[in-house]
């Protein structure tokens, strides 16, 4: 029997996702593309999980697509059609970002090595991204004549400015963990072999704090990008409403008064 290309296990409220193709630097294949949706649909749909962890086995995180999978690979007969990109995009990468990103639990990504291309930004569309202090990021994309992808475009203006995504973009140059945390690419930085203890303590965190308001809190920010002042107060005051009404937000105000952790249930 085959190794998944997907490993998941449970610890308590939180469930981690690790890629599972060391011998390739966890790359991206159709096969992959298909074991890590349905385990995020399965998490997605499951009340025992309040937190996700993704990840990747051996020494890297993921080093995007896997060039000499036959989706993406270059017929070089002479004369021979050019493969669709596009299409690759459409229905394996694109299905993949907005499932991670309309999560109903918080994502963290536990960067151990180094993730390059499509991994790169598949961790950065995450919620929160802790790395390894010796992973790093590499945007790898103009290396082959392509431009970012997996989200990439949208994400690495925001996230550091146009000046800095540009230079990450155009030249595709290796960016260290450290340097990472220091522009805002990512939230943290850790020593390797406090990685797995710092990524655990804080999806725990995660999971015990009142997730509808973690997950409508990245929504909000998101949805906010694309408003103008005004409007992004309305739309807080529409998620306050709904938040207002819920379970979490009594528990909530009944711990705070009664000076006790809260319990919080809804998700």
């Amino acid at each position: 029997m085959s190794e998944p290309l997907v490993v998941v296990t449970q610890s308590g409220d939180v469930q981690t996702l690790a890629l599972n193709r060391p011998g390739a630097l966890n790359s991206f294949t159709g096969p992959l593309h298909a074991e890590l949706l349905a385990a995020l649909e399965a998490a997605a749909a499951n009340p025992a999980v309040r937190c996700v962890v993704l990840t990747g086995t051996g020494r890297a995180f993921c080093a995007g697509q896997d060039l000499a999978d036959p989706a993406v690979a270059p017929d070089l007969t002479p004369g021979a059609a050019p493969k669709d990109l596009g299409t690759v995009i459409d229905t394996l990468y694109g299905p993949l970002c907005q499932r991670i990103r309309s999560m109903p639990v918080p994502v963290v990504a536990a960067v151990n090595g180094v993730a390059a291309g499509a991994g790169a930004n598949l961790a950065l569309g995450c919620d929160l991204v802790l790395a390894a202090r010796s992973a790093s990021f590499i945007q790898a994309f103009t290396k082959i004549g392509l431009v970012p992808d997996t989200g990439g475009t949208w994400l690495l203006p925001r996230l550091v400015g146009r000046a800095q995504a540009l230079g990450l973009a155009l030249l595709g140059d290796k960016l260290p963990a450290p340097e990472a945390e220091r522009l805002g690419l990512i939230w943290r930085c850790v020593e390797d072999d406090a990685l797995q203890d710092e990524v655990q303590a804080l999806a725990q965190r995660l999971a015990g704090m009142p997730t509808k308001a973690l997950v409508a809190t990245r929504q909000a920010l998101d949805a906010a990008a694309l408003m103008d002042y005004g409007q992004a107060l309305a739309h807080e005051a529409a998620v306050q409403r709904t938040l207002g009404a819920a379970a979490d937000y009594r528990e909530g105000v009944e711990a705070f008064t009664a000076k006790r952790a809260p319990r919080f249930t809804d998700r």
